[in-house]
């Protein structure tokens, strides 16, 4: 079987099992066990596959038709037009996500907040490399939980360079972050659960059945870590320090509405498809 005819079988075989996606899927998976890029399958068309190369393409195949993403399969993901390794013990960057890291560049280019971010939920690290990747002075701090996840994290910040200015913290939300940090940090990005626990049973197979629980689930409205998180945020957020929430649509009401109007001020911001994406909340600059 040659590169232009296991493409074919690939995208038959995923399109009668229900996939979707199955003319992009089938070539990616092709892709990663022949080492050709989208231009070299085009130019390669008549390459004979090695006898391990067909076995692990249908290997491949058969493991999306039963609904793992794309993404665990070859081990990785782009995200603001950087590569991300990605396993199972972490979220799947998302474009979704890539409005929360224009808006937080955006805020820290108008050069009234200090040059130091903590990214919460960190995951990858997609959001917190990003972001010191694009803003070559910056310093990162990241916090997870999972031990599983800080350690794709860092391998994330070697790969794109930036693992001297990324800092890695295990722990629940921001009891980890020192506490000479209290007051001082300009900017806390937030990508946090925030699907309802009732609503996790109707997500996509390729969701509720390989990506993390932990990193769903937000309780019964989606927002109970976004609680909890607020009064340790206004702790290390300087005067004037931004919060930045991503949500789900429908719920940028409610998140507005948990934010104390004595200490925040927030807005809500939308996506490219018009959907309730990011809360941007502000410090007041007197607390």
């Amino acid at each position: 079987m040659n590169v232009q005819g296991a493409l074919k079988v690939g995208r038959v075989y995923l399109r009668e099992r229900g996939i979707g996606s199955c003319d992009i899927d089938a070539r990616v998976l092709l892709s990663r066990v022949t080492g050709l890029d989208h231009t070299g399958i085009l130019l390669n068309g008549d390459r004979v596959l090695s006898g391990g190369e067909r076995e692990d393409y249908s290997r491949l195949l058969e493991r999306r038709a039963e609904g793992e993403p794309v993404a665990y399969l070859v081990g990785g993901k782009e995200f603001m037009g950087l590569d991300f390794m990605v396993s199972p013990a972490v979220l799947i960057p998302r474009p979704d996500t890539e409005l929360m890291v224009e808006k937080a560049i955006e805020l820290l280019k108008e050069g009234k907040i200090n040059l130091l971010v903590v990214d919460v939920g960190t995951g990858s690290g997609a959001i917190a490399i990003s972001l010191a990747y694009l803003v070559p002075e910056l310093l990162v701090h990241c916090v997870d939980i999972s031990a599983d996840a800080l350690e794709v994290a860092a391998k994330n910040a070697e790969l794109n360079g930036v693992a001297q200015r990324v800092k890695l913290h295990q722990g629940n939300l921001l009891a980890s972050l020192p506490q000479e940090l209290l007051d001082k940090v300009g900017l806390i990005t937030a990508n946090l659960p925030y699907i309802p626990t009732e609503d996790i049973h109707g997500l996509m197979p390729d969701v509720k059945n390989y990506e993390p629980h932990l990193a769903l689930d937000g309780g019964a409205d989606g927002l109970d870590l976004y609680r909890q998180i607020l009064p340790a945020a206004q702790a290390f957020l300087q005067p004037g320090g931004h919060l930045l929430m991503e949500i789900g649509p429908g719920q940028g009401e409610a998140t507005l509405a948990i934010l104390p109007e004595e200490t925040w001020q927030g807005k809500l911001y939308h996506d490219l498809a018009n959907r309730e994406r990011l809360v941007v909340a502000t410090k007041a600059l007197a607390v």
